[in-house]
Parts: structure tokens; sequence; C-alpha cells
């Protein structure tokens, strides 16, 4: 099977994109085309897949960037089997001829999301939040959709496959929780947190405590951040790829989700909660629904307020404080992952389903 896998808004090492679709794909055989901002991002691809190098979509910088995917479809797409496509700008670059074979990988609540982008003017939110609405409905009728959350179902009308995003987990903990330093990892933005730690970050380093930030973050937070690295406040590794950011997290004495109540968030499932489980951490999260009930019933970390840095830096020392505690709490979450959110099992489901797509394609 030959897969054109597409992107012009995400990091061409995407966890998702590149560490458990591609290379599920590629373990299972087949050949993919990834077409992604490579140059934008400084990445070398990968020797076993063709690449194809477009511009970055950002902010309000994108038609350039789409314009360029649509050519590129346009005169590489019809050589593939299918076409994978992981954001919702590309849905309007999708040639007529190629949509029977063109699948969408639905990972966010695109309309929801756009509350918390900064780069869009307000008065123009609610009319684009209808026009994505509008837009989904149009790729239900024409293209393959294939969720990563169940929570997505209720914006379809159709009932469509969903390939959970979870993560690759360990046969054992790699290193039981250390006691000096607190990690992230992820995206770093106002809505996921990023003010939140920086304060949670002043108020631990009095306690010998260290934040460490991994990820990439948005325009917005940058400033902050940079000032925060700088009078030594906090590290700030900037992005890395998934493998090595989880191996750079392990020992930590837990992993931090601080999403802000949002609607983008109340029915997703925040990736980095089972990858800190995953690693033997115990996580500390906001109680957005379903991560607050992952680490509940889980027992295996602790939930606090919204935007209260003070209440995250209690729940780090108590972590600290009591080695027994955050080392069961850290065993209890692996369990966990690895019997709930181990990728492999869902990577079967996934090739399997993109090789019937491809098998009874019209």
């Amino acid at each position: 099977m030959r897969v054109f896998v597409c992107t012009v808004v995400h990091h061409p090492e995407d966890a998702r994109i590149l560490h458990r679709q591609i290379r599920a794909l590629i373990d299972a055989g087949h050949e993919i085309t990834y077409m992604a901002p490579f140059h934008a991002c400084s990445v070398a691809p990968w020797p076993d897949l063709v690449p194809v190098d477009v511009p970055r979509a950002t902010g309000r910088r994108r038609l350039h960037a789409l314009r360029v995917a649509r050519r590129v479809l346009k005169t590489r797409g019809g050589e593939a089997d299918l076409v994978l496509l992981h954001d919702p700008e590309l849905l309007l670059a999708v040639p007529r001829r190629l949509r029977s074979r063109t699948v969408w990988d639905v990972h966010e609540d695109t309309a929801a999301a756009l509350g918390m982008k900064g780069w869009l003017p307000a008065p123009l939110r609610v009319p684009l939040r209808f026009a994505v609405r509008r837009l989904e409905r149009r790729a239900e009728r024409r293209l393959k959709l294939l969720l990563a959350e169940e929570g997505y179902r209720s914006r379809f009308r159709s009932p469509h496959p969903v390939v959970p995003n979870t993560t690759n987990v360990p046969e054992t903990p790699p290193a039981p929780p250390g006691d000096d330093r607190v990690v992230y990892v992820g995206q770093l933005s106002l809505a996921r947190g990023a003010a939140e730690l920086i304060e949670l970050a002043e108020l631990l380093r009095t306690d010998g405590i260290t934040l460490e930030l991994i990820g990439a973050a948005d325009a917005a937070v940058r400033p902050l951040l940079r000032e925060a690295q700088r009078t030594g406040m906090l590290r700030w590794y900037g992005f890395v790829p998934n493998d090595r950011a989880l191996r750079m997290a392990e020992g930590a004495i837990a992993g931090l989700a601080l999403l802000h109540d949002s609607p983008n968030y109340r029915h997703s499932m925040p990736t980095k909660v089972v990858e800190y489980m995953a690693r033997g951490l115990p996580v500390i999260t906001t109680p957005n629904p379903i991560a607050a009930e992952i680490v509940t019933e889980g027992a295996c970390g602790l939930v606090v307020p919204f935007q209260d840095p003070e209440a995250t830096a209690a729940a780090v020392r108590r972590l600290r404080d009591d080695p027994a505690l955050r080392l069961d709490m850290g065993k209890r979450g692996h369990e966990a992952a690895r019997a709930k959110y181990h990728w492999p099992e869902q990577a079967r489901l996934f090739v399997a389903q993109l090789e019937e797509w491809a098998s009874t394609r019209t």
C-alpha cells in the first residue's frame, strides 16, 4: 500500500503522525510519502520514507502553504492508494479526483479550538466556528474519517472508526520517580497552562525543585519562557522528538498536565497524561473530565484546580516528601497504561483500517 501522509501545520516529528502512525505503516511493509514542513522546522526526514517539503502554516500565514499543498496533492497524490490528512485546513486542498481515497485523521475539535487562537481576531471566531462545522459535514460526505477520540463521535452524523492517541508503554517502568525535578512535555501555550507553569517554577525554586519544560511554544508565551530561563527559574528545552522527550522526563517527581477549562479539552484525553504514566511518573492534572477520570480511577496522581499554581506546588511538595506515595502512584500508572493505552494494540487497528479502505476504494 502506498500512503501519502500530509501536514502543513504540525511539526514533521509530531508524535501521532510520525512516531505512531507512520512508524506503524512502515513496520507493516507499506510505502510512505510524507508531505511536511521539514525545512521550516529544520528536520531531516527518515530515510525509509519519501519526503516532500512544503512551507509551514502558522498564525495568519496559511494561504501560501495551502496553495503549495494543493499543487503537491494535484501532482503527486494520484500515485498513492490513500491520502492521509492531518490538518483541517487541508480539506480545502484535496482535488476532487482524490476524494474517494482521502482519509482525514480528526485529532482536534477545531471549531472549539478557535477560541484559543490568539492570532485570530475575536469578531471572526464565531462565524469561523460555523464555517468549520460546515466544512466538517462536507468532509464527512466526501472523505473517510478516522477519529482520535470517542468524544468526537457526536460531531458527526455517521459512525467512524476511532484510533485513540495512545503511546508505547515499556514492559517495566524505566526509572522510579525522583525528588528534585518536575516535568512538562508537550506544546506550550496559555491555554495549556504556560503562565501557571512559570509561576509554579518560582514557587518551587525555594524548595530546591527544578521545573523542566520540554516542548515548542506558541509565539505569545516564548518571551515569558525565555525570560524565566534567563533568570534561572526553569529549564526550557524547546521542541524535542517525542521518544527523546519522554526519556528526558524519566525519574521526575511527577509529570504536569495543567490544561485550562476549555471546550477543546473537555472531551479529549491529554496524551501527555498516559505518556507520563507509561514512564512510571505520577501525574498532576487539572480536572478536565477524561484526564481526571484516568488519574482518579488509576490512583496514579493528583488532581488540582484550574489555574492554581499554589495548589499545584503543594501537590508537587506532597509527592516529593512521600517517596512511597510517588513510587506507588508511578507503578499503578504504568500498570494501567500498559493494560489500556499501549499503542501497538491501536497500531494494528489503524493499519488494518487503512488497508481495508485501500482495498475497497472506488
